[in-house]
């Protein structure tokens, strides 16, 4: 409910109207059934925009440090992003990425649509960047198509560092849904979950026109200043 009065009646009406987001590819979401939304990451209103041009919720992992903070702006946070459908997992690996894998996994089972950034962090100077092989296993495990999404100028409105977005418009590209079926029982084998991965991000730079960098963002990060 507070989801929808959010989205509808809140604050949806008001960013649609400041930020004339414009989308493509709408029809390649389906109406019913589970699905993932395999998007690239180029800003933290990423997860704002993706549920707001769609009629479906999407449900997105989130990291747990939105969840785990004290005092009563972490109380109103944590509760503003459940509300929001986002769900709290731990990126430090092992028994972690495990446990948000079968959080995703419920989300699929439920038959809706999961939204993921397989980057695992925003980009931090706009080039698109390696896969993380978690979305190829829900894939596979799940036994769900993936949808390849590009967001478009989300960064020029709010750049990584700002608290306050600019008003500009932004974008939403929708690809054609990618199946991997034929990788059936094959969740195990990191040969092929490196492959599908790869495939996704080739497909999220076609639709996006970012430059691809087969490394991982949160390698970058820690070496290259965020775009202004």
């Amino acid at each position: 409910m507070f989801y929808w009065f959010m989205k509808e009646v809140f604050a949806g009406p008001y960013v649609r109207r400041t930020f004339r987001p414009w989308t493509t590819g709408l029809e390649n979401v389906p109406a019913t059934g589970a699905a993932i939304l395999a998007s690239n990451h180029m800003s933290v209103i990423d997860s704002i925009f993706l549920p707001l041009v769609l009629k479906r919720p999407v449900f997105f992992l989130a990291k747990s440090d939105y969840f785990t903070g004290r005092g009563f702006r972490g109380f109103v946070i944590r509760n503003l992003m459940r509300s929001l459908g986002q769900l709290s997992i731990d990126r430090s690996g092992g028994k972690a990425s495990e446990a948000s894998l079968e959080t995703g996994l419920e989300v699929l089972g439920r038959g809706e649509l999961l939204g993921i950034y397989p980057e695992g962090t925003r980009s931090p100077n706009g080039k698109l960047y390696r896969g993380r092989t978690g979305v190829a296993r829900m894939i596979l495990q799940g036994h769900v198509p993936v949808i390849p999404v590009a967001m478009i100028d989300t960064a020029k409105a709010m750049p990584i560092g700002k608290r306050i977005p600019n008003v500009k418009r932004v974008g939403v590209v929708i690809g054609e849904p990618l199946d991997f079926s034929r990788f059936a029982g094959f969740e195990s084998d990191r040969f092929i979950l490196r492959s599908i991965t790869d495939e996704i991000m080739v497909e999220i730079a076609r639709l996006s026109g970012q430059e691809y960098v087969d490394v991982y963002a949160s390698t970058v990060r820690q070496t290259v200043a965020p775009a202004a």
